[in-house]
């Protein structure tokens, strides 16, 4: 028997005892089904693999990996005796008598599912894959393959454990790119010469107000809403229904049109499809999709050129960089457009209050960790933590260790950076963006990964509140000077590109006629001239009035001009400034404004400290809008009118933007119904513990809310009582409380029926029961309300507004579909360059190129 692996145990046993070894153990001995995840690449708990000194151990019950340092803990939780150990060896070829390298193998089959080391020579190292079973707690080793003499469902089990796939590539449904077909409807699309021309932003769904996850019928030109179960972003699914009535079969999906194509959709074939000719398609409605490509005959190469300056300045090209190494300075491995993760990531583990929360309680996390530890959220933020931060995986090489792995004729490899795929894998679990391959927007994924760091927080430590703050907004209508004053919370601050305070027009102007001379002449193109914006200008324009797009004005009961000004009702501990640099072109071509603002490393935003309600100023009423009631109440208009009516989209994605789940924004504004963003803000501040607060809205019929929703707004006990949402939605109406619920009361809580009982009884009818017991009863319900909404305010971290600049992410491309991220982190007095595994000290740090900066704040 060969040495155990752990501990330097000894284990020996006569060949013919191993069947008998195992019999105690078959029933925990599972064979790896369809469906199965077969962790046998990575530890769940570290970035050990069957290429680490100690190999990677894979429970045979429930397929996890585990590294050396892990295997026990394991073991002490479920009592899992069998492993199988999984060793990758890098052997030294042996010099032939020619000089050349012999092979030398002892087992020259391949069977793991690894990366071969981009460090090592294939003329000089072969790699040499070992399986054997460990048995707990004696460590007993049993080396494979052993067909004779393990029982055949061993045998069986340990065959499908070493074939299976990695469970990345199950995980990742959405990454169907590479696999789509083209749609049979493409070659022979019908489009309607009907004059549509469609503008590259503004849109909204034609048959209902919804502005996110629209679809443009590639037929007729519609523009119309998709299903929330498609693409996860929310619809009402008249995409679909606009296809069963006309038959038009394609759509593409608004926002993913680039000059490498667009998301398209066949209703007919019922999945995503090739266009072949979307091009073609798109220009039929006003889209030049191709206006950015490199022509054949070259005469686009100027749309190339400035890029290619971008990404050498980004990534100071040309510039010998020192790589840095140990604690801090561990890089991570592009999955395929994954740079935006790894920007983040280095980004937020920087931060000590993110180190303290997961790295710092790491023990704990991992103890109480659940039986899969791959899904769960603190487990593998620890996990990613500790691999950038303990300098175990970031080691420069050492000579006189080369040299002696040599003499041995073993080489002992030694990992730099990390691989973050099980991280990737949980965190974009669900998600219809970041679970694809493709590129994504940074600043979403920061937002992204804030709601689940808010969701997944344990006990009083919340991490991210570091970043929160509260933003006033005041809205003034313009013709009554009356003002409203409404607070919410935010985790970014959106500075806008004054492109208008470029400080170089006079160059600009002189590069671009000198631009045009070249590509009419087809020669080379000048030297780029990029737009120098003051970083002052951003921020007036950040702190300037805003017109109000459909203000209805409470003071003059009717629509009217207004203006909003957003100021900081709090200063967060940790300032995150994006530069808006991603916009449309008025040709539909995505672009990014290749601009120049230099950040300042102190900022001083005291000045846009709130100030609330000034002397002389008068609030805005308090009122609703009217709501228009059709003519006939009866008619299937009506009803689909209350059905539109159920929820505020515009209040939702209000709500979402600020990063609270999509399905929890909806509850807030049905429960609270539709009185606002604000008021709706209240219920997810007060629902936010609770187990189902992202989980889908469940409503039985129009009119009624399942009972648990009923009695978690405050109905328990108390007979008839109607739910408190239905009595918010008609008092939105304008109707008083009374007769909102004695309306629900008469209708079974019905509220289509309610509102017909409204309008049949214009005098209210006489109280079936006392007035103080119905008074003492909706005190009950109210005080339930208030108690809940002020159980916990946000969770804010004021101080002064006087920061330092200590991080930024670069963006370098055309659009946030495409290109490459990179982060520049200030440690230890110096600048350095994350470049995915390329970790570097700075020598030249482009702050005038940033699209994401990060600022500390500065103690008074």
């Amino acid at each position: 028997m060969q040495r155990a692996a752990l501990l330097g145990g000894e284990a020996q046993m006569a060949a013919g005892d191993v069947g008998e070894l195992l019999v105690p153990y078959m029933p925990t001995i599972r064979v790896p089904k369809s469906g199965d995840r077969v962790y046998k690449t990575e530890c769940a708990f570290s970035y050990e693999s069957p290429d680490s000194e100690g190999g990677l151990y894979v429970c045979m019950n429930t397929f996890l990996g585990f590294g050396r340092e892990h295997i026990e803990r394991h073991y002490r939780k479920t009592g899992q005796c069998v492993y199988m150990h999984l060793k990758r060896h890098a052997i030294k070829k042996v010099p032939g008598a020619s000089g050349g390298a012999l092979p030398k193998r002892r087992n020259a089959k391949l069977f793991l599912d690894l990366e071969t080391n981009g460090d090592l020579s294939s003329d000089d190292f072969e790699y040499e894959d070992e399986a054997k079973l460990v048995i707990f707690p004696d460590h007993y080793e049993i080396s494979l393959p052993n067909i004779e003499e393990l029982p055949a469902l061993v045998t069986i089990a340990c065959d499908a454990l070493l074939s299976a796939k990695s469970p990345y590539r199950k995980q990742d449904p959405d990454s169907w790119e590479e696999e789509l077909q083209a749609s049979k409807h493409a070659k022979t699309l019908v489009q309607l010469d009907n004059g549509v021309r469609i503008p590259p932003s503004g849109w909204k769904c034609s048959k209902c107000d919804l502005r996110e996850n629209l679809w443009l019928n590639l037929t007729d030109g519609s523009v119309l809403c998709g299903k929330w179960f498609f693409d996860g972003s929310g619809g009402n699914g008249h995409a679909l229904e606009h296809y069963k009535e006309m038959g038009y079969p394609l759509a593409v999906k608004l926002g993913t049109i680039t000059p490498d194509g667009a998301d398209v959709y066949s209703f007919d074939e019922e999945e995503p499809v090739l266009d072949p000719h979307i091009a073609k398609h798109l220009a039929h409605f006003g889209i030049d999709m191709l206006q950015m490509q490199v022509t054949e005959n070259g005469l686009r190469d100027n749309d190339i050129k400035p890029r290619v300056s971008e990404w050498e300045v980004i990534q100071e090209a040309g510039v010998k960089l020192k790589p840095m190494y140990g604690p801090g300075y561990t890089g991570m491995k592009n999955l395929g457009n994954s740079c935006y993760l790894n920007a983040v990531m280095q980004t937020i583990f920087s931060i000590p209050e993110f180190q303290r929360a997961y790295v710092g309680n790491l023990p704990r996390i991992f103890d109480y960790s659940p039986l899969d530890p791959t899904q769960d959220f603190n487990t593998q933020m620890a996990k990613l933590g500790h691999g950038l931060l303990s300098g175990q995986y970031s080691k420069p090489p050492v000579k006189s260790e080369l040299i002696e792995q040599v003499m041995k004729e073993e080489h002992k490899p030694q990992q730099n950076g990390i691989s973050p795929q099980m991280f990737k894998a949980f965190i974009s679990k669900g998600h219809p963006e970041f679970s694809s391959n493709r590129q994504q927007d940074a600043q979403e994924f920061f937002l992204h990964l804030m709601n689940l760091v808010e969701r997944n927080a344990v006990g009083s430590e919340n991490p991210s509140d570091v970043f929160r703050f509260l933003v006033e907004e005041r809205t003034q209508c313009c013709q009554s000077r009356k003002v409203r004053y409404t607070e919410r919370v935010d985790y970014i601050m959106q500075l806008p590109v004054a492109m208008e305070a470029a400080t170089n027009k006079d160059e600009l102007i002189a590069y671009e006629l000198k631009r045009r001379e070249a590509e009419a002449a087809r020669r080379a193109p000048p030297e780029l001239v990029r737009a120098k914006i003051p970083f002052s200008a951003c921020l007036q324009a950040f702190s300037e009035p805003n017109n109000v797009d459909d203000f209805w004005s409470s003071a003059l009961q009717a629509k009217s001009a207004g203006v909003k000004t957003s100021r900081f009702a709090s200063f967060p501990e940790y300032l995150v400034v994006q530069i808006k640099k991603f916009t449309f072109g008025l040709d539909w071509v995505p672009k990014k404004l290749d601009v120049s603002v230099e950040m300042p490393d102190i900022l001083d935003i005291n000045h846009l400290r709130a100030r609330g309600l000034q002397p002389g100023e008068e609030e805005l009423p308090d009122v609703a809008p009217p709501i228009i009631i059709p003519d006939d109440p009866k008619g299937t208009d009506f009803s689909s009118f209350l059905a539109a009516l159920d929820i505020d989209e515009s209040a939702v994605m209000q709500l979402a933007e600020m990063g609270f789940p999509l399905e929890a924004c909806r509850k807030a504004v049905y429960y609270t119904g539709n009185m606002g963003a604000e008021v709706a803000f209240n219920w997810i501040i007060a629902h936010m513990e609770e187990p189902d607060f992202a989980e889908p809205l469940a409503i039985s019929a129009f009119g009624g809310v399942d009972s648990t929703t009923a009695a978690g707004l405050g109905a328990v006990g108390l007979d008839n009582q109607p739910p408190e949402e239905m009595v918010a939605i008609i008092i939105s109406m304008g109707f008083q409380r009374n007769v909102a619920i004695q309306a629900l009361k008469a209708t079974n809580h019905n509220l289509e029926r309610a509102l017909e009982w409204i309008f049949s009884h214009p005098e209210p009818e006489e109280e079936t029961v006392p007035a103080l017991d119905v008074m003492d009863m909706e005190n009950n319900v109210n005080a339930n309300i208030l108690a809940a909404t002020g159980s916990e305010e946000p969770r804010i971290k004021d101080g002064p507004g006087r920061y330092e600049l200590f991080g930024f992410i670069s963006h370098m491309g055309t659009s946030t579909m495409s290109g490459h991220y990179v982060c520049h982190l200030k440690k230890e007095g110096r600048w350095v360059i994350y470049n995915d595994l390329r970790v570097c000290a700075s020598e030249r740090p482009p702050k005038d190129l940033g699209y994401i900066y990060f600022y500390r704040r500065i103690p008074s």
